[in-house]
């Protein structure tokens, strides 16, 4: 029992109650949150799964492991999605139980492959198993109906320049792996002798990723540029917002005429049209005297019924001066509670304690890329949510989007960190796609990035109702990652087969002792005790 306890848990004499031992892993878990934005402590990612490591490497069971990986999954779910509390309540608590649940056999996996002092062939192992498993967890909880791939550890690197290049070769998922490479590799240097030299040589790796990305991963290539007007109507209240929303909009797209320089686009945020603009030909002639007046083209996003087919889609939609130009999106993926709710008939009780959908919108079918009249510009709109996913922009610009357009609201979680953390993502998507990105919202954060993922002019503010007008470079070329995609996932993948696969044959080795081989005799001594 000494040697398990040594080897795996806590030192002899100094084990820690289980209540303090749940309080520190809940904490840990919540730690990487910090380099997320608002506080944007980025180069905490690199240090910041450290105390959790630590924690879990010394569980003094597997099952404890595994109950602190989930109570440590817990504390992140909860700490990166806190600020969805107003409209969750209670049952923030509850999803963020049930999220945590992917990190439990990830606290399993870590136990096994630090606890004790590894040996350098663990070391190997633990270098390359503990980040492929988290790969994982955010494989998983990037389906849309576990909430979708916010709060991925790469993400927080948004506006670090080489994490930028990275992600032009890997994506997102290239740099949450070399983030927890990096925090596995400096606890094997801190507890392992053995271990020291692949923790060095993982460090190095990651080291030089950095520089090969930068000098061989291919650029965007300049290929002109274009003027696009973003319009922040800003926080609107009232029993007749969403009327008070779109005059607000529209008086300040008319702003836009007087000014000396011309726009190519106009772009209005998400819902920033509460009515069908078949049912509403006064509110389509509105907009098309607009882009008369401004002399460019205006993607809105209309939420509302449709005429041509039942239930309520958001649509992203571009008005011309003759009005509607045939060019629609419908919205694919959805937010679970916000814009429907999962199993309604076992969930349906959630709209009673928050603030989760009345009624479900509908989904789009497919992405779709838009052309701009006149000088056939494309664009790839993407509504809110998508801009998480690193999938939706990657096909957009396989399908020829020239510009990467979001159109977004976080008016609910004014004064949170989530208008921050959603104008980041915008960052990482043109980084890994080779495109500019315009994100555009009703009440802020707007902000425009170029094709490596570097801010464009001012971001809009919370607080700010106005316009602005950008000069977007734009790109021609292909990254990495919009050629071969999620291969770092793959990768993962590998890694952890090949790990089940080593520990199979290790468990299920025949004994060198088979069933026709002497047994070893038994001597006794004069004690009568056996002697070898």
């Amino acid at each position: 029992m000494r040697i398990a306890a040594e080897r795996h848990g806590d030192p002899p004499g100094r084990a820690s109650s289980p209540l303090a031992r749940g309080g520190a892993v809940l904490v840990a878990g919540a730690l990487p949150v910090l380099a997320f934005p608002e506080p944007s402590l980025w180069w905490l990612a690199c240090v910041a799964l450290v105390p959790w490591l630590l924690i879990l490497r010394t569980a003094p069971s597997g099952r404890r492991a595994v109950f602190e990986g989930w109570l440590g999954g817990t504390g992140f779910v909860i700490a990166m999605h806190h600020w969805l509390t107003p409209n969750l309540h209670v049952f923030i608590l509850v999803l963020g139980a049930l999220l945590g649940l992917l990190w439990a056999p990830w606290g399993w996996l870590v136990r096994t492959l630090l606890g004790g002092s590894p040996s350098a062939a663990r070391g190997v192992a633990a270098v390359l198993a503990v980040p492929s498993g988290w790969l994982m967890i955010e494989l998983v909880r990037s389906w849309e109906g576990l909430g979708g791939p916010w709060g991925l550890i790469g993400a927080s690197q948004w506006q670090v320049d080489p994490a930028l290049r990275l992600a032009s070769v890997g994506g997102v998922w290239l740099l949450s792996l070399l983030i927890v490479a990096v925090n596995t590799a400096l606890v094997l240097l801190a507890t392992s002798r053995a271990a020291r030299l692949p923790a060095l040589a993982g460090l190095l790796v990651v080291a030089l990723a950095v520089p090969a990305a930068w000098l061989w991963a291919p650029r965007p290539d300049p290929s002109g540029r274009t003027r696009v007007a973003v319009v922040q109507p800003g926080v609107v209240n009232g029993i007749e917002s969403i009327e008070r929303r779109f005059d607000r909009g529209e008086e300040l797209t008319r702003s836009l005429a007087g000014r000396d320089v011309d726009v190519d686009l106009v772009v209005w945020a998400e819902s920033s049209v509460g009515a069908d603009l078949i049912r509403r030909p006064d509110l389509a002639g509105r907009l098309a005297a607009l882009s008369g007046d401004v002399g460019a083209p205006l993607l809105v996003n209309v939420d509302a019924r449709r005429a041509d087919r039942p239930g309520i889609y958001k649509s992203s939609m571009l008005v011309g001066p003759e009005g509607l130009t045939g060019g629609r999106y419908d919205k694919i993926r959805l937010v679970p509670f916000g814009e429907y709710v999962p199993a309604r008939a076992l969930l349906g009780w959630v709209t009673s304690v928050g603030e989760a959908a009345e009624e479900d919108r509908r989904r789009g079918t497919r992405p779709v890329v838009l052309e701009l009249p006149g000088d056939g510009l494309r664009i790839g709109p993407l509504v809110c949510f998508e801009t998480a996913f690193p999938d939706m922009s990657r096909r957009l610009v396989r399908d020829g989007a020239q510009l990467l357009v979001a159109q977004s609201a976080t008016s609910t979680f004014q004064g949170s960190w989530a208008p921050e953390q959603h104008a980041s993502l915008a960052a990482l998507r043109a980084a890994e796609s080779g495109r500019p990105m315009v994100h555009s919202t009703l009440t802020g954060v707007s902000a425009v990035y170029d094709a490596e993922g570097e801010g464009i002019g001012r971001a809009l503010g919370t607080k700010e109702s106005t316009t602005a007008v950008y000069e977007v470079p734009l790109a021609e070329g292909s990254t990495l990652y919009a050629r071969f995609g999620d291969w770092p996932v793959y990768g993962a993948l590998a890694v952890l087969a090949g790990l089940s696969a080593v520990a199979g044959a290790r468990t299920f080795r025949p004994s060198a002792q088979g069933p026709g081989a002497p047994r070893a005799r038994t001597v006794r001594g004069s004690s009568g005790r056996p002697r070898d």
